[in-house]
């Protein structure tokens, strides 16, 4: 017998990726959309008839509140509204034991380390995915394979102009990454007075953001050596690419008790 279809809660339901969420958890028949908040356009409409689809009898709310009472048992809280407004529902959602999965970037260290002492609190699922295409996070993967064949690495991160964080939670994410691999090979100290038309450094690797009207989501890590240059490049050109990564991240937190950071780590 199959297992029953996992309810879903989704928050930031009328935003870009919010839209294309919608169609992904309604398609899919492992989700069901039980609820949808959203802060600005949509508000009082039919989730399905909002992305061209028959009516789901999922209203768009601004309440929470309202929300999380009526949660079904079993439930999974999906936030892709702003960093922001994301770590308030989360916390909201952690109170009632609902597992997250935030797919907003630009939370703060201290968010972020308060969210991982709740979830352990509460022993229930955050996860916090800077990016849901399994291109991109096969992209970290191979990153962190070719850092122990070259010293020198840089990352150029291209995203749409309305992107309001940088450099891109993704860019950091690989960043970190080739990083831990660093601290087995020796320190990245090429760039130890980081000029500002060099990049912005993290974790000693010069990261270097372009938005630009055209674009939606794009990566390329850039190694170094003498003689030779590698470069690691994924482009989204859709929305659409995020989707199978939500869905296996509504499966995956709900067998976790605390915060992870990162899909990548679960695939």
């Amino acid at each position: 017998m199959s297992e029953s279809p996992t309810p879903v809660i989704l928050a930031g339901a009328a935003g870009r990726m919010g839209l294309e969420a919608i169609r992904a958890l309604t398609d899919a028949p492992e989700t069901y959309l039980v609820g949808a908040l959203t802060h600005r356009t949509g508000l009082g409409q039919d989730a399905g008839s909002l992305v061209g689809l028959p009516t789901l009898g999922v209203l768009l709310k601004n309440q929470i509140e309202e929300l999380l009472q009526r949660a079904p048992v079993g439930t999974v809280w999906v936030d892709l509204s702003p960093a922001e407004s994301a770590y308030a529902h989360a916390c909201q959602a952690l109170e009632r034991h609902l597992p997250v999965v935030i797919g907003s970037t630009g939370l703060s260290p201290e968010q972020l380390s308060n969210l991982r002492h709740f979830a352990n609190v509460q022993k229930t699922g955050v996860l916090l995915a800077p990016n849901f295409s399994i291109g991109a996070l096969l992209l970290m993967r191979f990153a962190q394979q070719a850092r122990q064949y070259f010293e020198w690495v840089e990352i150029i991160e291209l995203h749409h102009e309305k992107k309001r964080d940088a450099p891109s939670g993704t860019s950091v994410k690989t960043a970190e990454l080739i990083a831990e691999m660093g601290a087995q090979m020796g320190a990245l100290d090429h760039h130890e007075a980081p000029h500002p038309a060099r990049g912005m450094l993290v974790h000693g690797i010069p990261i270097h953001s372009v938005r630009l009207p055209g674009l939606l989501a794009h990566q390329e890590v850039i190694f170094g050596a003498e003689g030779q240059t590698l470069t690691l490049r994924h482009d989204s050109s859709h929305r659409s690419s995020f989707m199978p990564g939500l869905l296996l991240a509504i499966a995956k937190v709900q067998g976790l008790k605390e915060l992870v950071y990162g899909l990548e780590t679960l695939i």
